[in-house]
């Protein structure tokens, strides 16, 4: 039983939402793997296409649990290798979508951008306040900023510290959609379900060459594009794809 998490499905998307409005979901450890092990639980059920991970009105997760980290040293966090769950929201194959209410701060923003899309209200706020307790994003934060924004517009977040609006989150790519508050989980589900209706096996292969163009060259990226071009052909999705394009009906996509 999960402790700071609920999860449901719904048409073929999983739901993941985190459950600790009394801190604002600041993510301690046990919540973490509570939301690690729900993201695997969908990546391996065959009747979820698409995974969606949401916090509430107020935040979709204020920063990490500072109390929990206040006495660690360098050997305590050693020890406990708090990152290695995180790098495991990496290895999910089907798409994650985040939907941010309020605030994504500190590990809150750092979950957010693990997600492959991020829609947005228009109030919502990112932020890395790092800085100002003395440390520095750990949990990918540095990278995926810098990857997003360009080494110094990330600088300046970063050292700053300060909260970046949704408008500006929005003009540098951080965020794919800006909405209205009340609308951010309507419109998160309605993209979800649009994105449970296309080749799952398809989906798997896009999200992997796009992730890898990032840090591949362009001739390694183009490799692994044509790679996964090919592999789709092993698919009987591919086969009803085209069938139903050239008998001009829709198609009926089974992930296999």
């Amino acid at each position: 039983m999960s402790k700071y998490i609920k999860a449901f499905s719904e048409d073929g998307v999983g739901v993941v939402q985190l459950h600790r409005p009394e801190v604002l979901n600041a993510l301690n450890r046990v919540m973490v793997d509570e939301i690690v092990n729900q993201l695997e639980s969908f990546d391996k059920n065959d009747t979820i296409r698409v995974i969606v991970l949401i916090g509430n009105e107020k935040a979709f997760a204020a920063g990490a649990d500072i109390e929990e980290m206040m006495e660690a040293t360098p050997l305590t966090l050693e020890l406990l290798n708090p990152f290695v769950e995180w790098d495991k929201i990496g290895r999910i194959k089907k798409p994650i979508i985040a939907a941010v209410n309020g605030f994504a701060l500190g590990g809150g923003f750092e979950l957010a951008l693990h997600c492959d899309l991020i829609v947005a209200a228009e109030d919502a706020k990112f932020g890395f306040p790092e800085v100002k307790l003395g440390v520095l994003p750990g949990a990918g934060g540095t990278q995926f900023l810098t990857k997003a924004m360009g080494v110094r517009k990330a600088l300046e977040w970063i050292w700053l510290g300060e909260p970046m609006s949704a408008d500006v989150a929005y003009e540098y790519g951080v965020i794919n959609r800006m909405i209205a508050p009340e609308l951010v989980m309507e419109e998160t589900m309605r993209l979800a379900k649009q994105l449970a209706k296309q080749p799952p096996i398809s989906l798997r292969l896009i999200k992997e060459a796009v992730h890898a163009a990032v840090d591949l060259s362009l001739q390694d990226g183009k490799n692994l594009e044509r790679k996964n071009f090919y592999l789709a052909f092993a698919s009987e999705d591919q086969k009803e794809g085209m069938r139903a394009f050239s008998e001009k009906r829709p198609a009926s996509f089974k992930g296999r």
